[in-house]
């Protein structure tokens, strides 16, 4: 790259709010890896590119929110006011998931209390599936890109949609407040966290219901074991060799190391409280969450901790876990979630109160990167999209 191009790629990056991180060659199929960055509040989901981080565009999944408001009966309306309300706010692109062939984008749409499925070029809604009880939570896609499980959040059950035609394919029964749907790196197992109800104190636990962790036999969704917790299980990262889970729990200022063959905790670490971390009562924490999203690097050598009330992101080293390095944020910045980059290197943050995405060098332990996106972004997820559909996005950020 000569001097003159170099030169207008810092300003472009200067002006986007964003630093270029290595290169991003777009693939002989005309794909591009992708970030899908679900931006809660204003309904819209961001597309990065996977290695630079460069925002490419945004695309709305929220088109038909006024006649979604006004078909709701009455009882609808109150539960959609009551979510809303322990939510802080409107939380609509709660998940968010990318086809194979990147064309379709699958929304699971909290504060509506459904799934919708868009086809990004045309913008068209392909189907939206009702989810049961009153709030749709977090999702997961399988691999062969068949099935999106969702949790039914108020009903104590995850659904299993068929993407093709959005129809219910299966479900099972979870704890209280089913919240995050996982697959294990090699497919083999579905694991489904339970939270409890969160709209209870901290002294009232022992009636937040059944926090557990339900493994599911994806090829059949039935239910193969559960493990039970004390506490609400929050974001989890899992080994490719099934044997360990780094798990965050309710109120915990940390994460546990979990044994999957024994079902039982085997190490626990507290992390540092930030000085507005510790001065914040537990019933203040965000749905009881002290720390909020967990991650893996490619090689598992580290873990990406996210500190949700303390306003860091810290980089633990395995097998030791050992604290090689935080990223310190302004207080407010409400870091939210964790994903690893398609190379693995780097850990992306979403930082709910900054609208942006915070990009950690999971080696040096240090943000490398700060992307603009829609307000309140929560969940991120990987994925591949053709240019002529990313070409099809809105230039807005989010």
């Amino acid at each position: 790259m000569n001097r003159l191009a170099k030169g207008v790629a810092a300003l472009v990056a200067s002006i986007s709010g964003f630093a270029l991180v290595g290169a991003a060659p777009v693939r002989a199929d005309g794909g591009r890896d992708v970030v899908l960055v679900g931006n809660s509040a204003s309904g819209t989901v961001s597309f990065l590119d996977g290695r630079t981080f460069q925002n490419l565009g945004s695309f709305n999944v929220i088109p038909d929110l006024k006649q979604r408001l006004d078909a709701m009966n009455v009882v609808q309306r109150a539960a959609y006011e009551v979510v809303k309300q322990q939510e802080g706010g409107d939380r609509f692109a709660d998940d968010v998931y990318v086809s194979p062939d990147g064309r379709s984008l699958y929304v699971s749409r909290g504060n509506l209390d459904d799934v919708a499925a868009f086809d990004i070029a045309s913008g068209q809604m392909l189907w939206r599936f009702q989810v049961d009880g009153f709030k749709a939570d977090h999702a997961a896609l399988s691999p062969d890109g068949t099935r999106l499980t969702v949790s039914a959040t108020t009903a104590e059950k995850a659904q299993v949609i068929d993407t093709a035609t959005g129809r219910l394919a299966a479900e099972f029964h979870t704890g209280t407040y089913p919240h995050a749907n996982d697959y294990s790196p090699d497919g083999k197992y579905l694991y489904n966290s339970s939270i409890g109800v969160t709209a209870l104190s901290q002294v009232l636990e022992p009636l937040k219901g059944a926090r557990q962790l339900t493994v599911v036999d994806p090829a059949t969704f039935r239910v193969i074991r559960t493990y039970t917790f004390g506490h609400g299980v929050r974001p989890a990262a899992f080994t490719r060799d099934n044997r360990t889970a780094y798990i965050q729990l309710s109120y915990l200022n940390g994460f546990v190391e979990f044994d999957l063959a024994t079902g039982k905790i085997v190490r626990t670490v507290q992390m540092p409280f930030s000085a507005a971390g510790a001065a914040l009562a537990p019933d203040k924490y965000p749905n009881n969450s002290a720390h909020h999203g967990m991650a893996l690097s490619g090689d598992e050598s580290r873990l990406c901790d996210v500190g949700t009330i303390d306003d860091y992101t810290a980089v633990i080293s395995r097998p030791g876990l050992t604290t090689a390095g935080t990223v310190t944020y302004p207080i407010g910045s409400i870091p939210y979630w964790a994903t690893s980059s398609a190379d693995g290197q780097h850990c992306l943050v979403t930082l709910s109160g900054q609208n942006a995405v915070s990009v950690v060098d999971y080696r040096t332990a240090t943000e490398v990167a700060r992307v603009r996106v829609g307000a309140f972004p929560q969940r991120e997820r990987l994925g591949r999209v053709p240019q002529d559909v990313l070409d099809s996005l809105s230039p807005a950020a989010g």
